[in-house]
């Protein structure tokens, strides 16, 4: 996705009901597609369909839920934070602040070892 999105694209997107419900939903807590289905009351393909377009344009990201039984699932979070369209000199402008996504300690290491350590420190 580009820094400067297509106004017209991201309106078209926020204009859908359950698009904005999935990301009102997705930024309290992160949500699997079954509990956005539940939660939005939308059937799971539809939240699919729209998962499937937020996350083109970043508004939306996909995280691997890791539980101790091994059976891992993906969850969506809503990275959009904030949206402002701007008309001047005959042309609209919009801007989107996303959220910076969740990181694990030590992630933003480079040596392995400080990785461990910080990852370590944290638990």
């Amino acid at each position: 996705m580009s820094e400067d999105p297509d106004p017209g694209d991201i309106l078209d997107i926020l204009s859908d009901d359950y698009a904005r419900a999935i990301l009102a939903a997705t930024s309290v807590r992160p949500m699997s597609a079954q509990q956005l289905a539940d939660e939005c009351e939308m059937s799971e393909p539809t939240v699919y369909r729209r998962v499937e377009r937020l996350r083109e344009h970043d508004l939306l990201e996909e995280r691997t839920e890791v539980r101790s039984d091994g059976n891992h699932y993906g969850v969506y979070a809503a990275t959009l934070s904030e949206l402002s369209i701007e008309l001047g000199e005959g042309r609209f402008e919009a801007d989107v602040t996303r959220r910076e996504p969740a990181s694990f300690p030590g992630e933003r290491e480079s040596d392995t070892a400080d990785r461990f350590r910080k990852m370590w420190e944290n638990l």
